[in-house]
């Protein structure tokens, strides 16, 4: 599994927009328009586009 950060407000904000709770993700990469995203219990990632 890959080590996340806690999302800041910002990010959260991001994360609730593809409608995924951001209570179980974490951010392991951020560029400058994407954020990937893995799951904090079942360790599964998922890519974000910012808008």
């Amino acid at each position: 599994m890959k080590n996340g950060k806690k999302p800041t407000k910002k990010q959260k904000v991001q994360i609730k927009t593809q409608e995924l709770n951001p209570e179980n993700w974490l951010i392991y990469k951020c560029n400058g328009d994407r954020l990937s995203l893995v799951h904090r219990f079942t360790g599964t990632t998922r890519k974000v586009f910012k808008e």
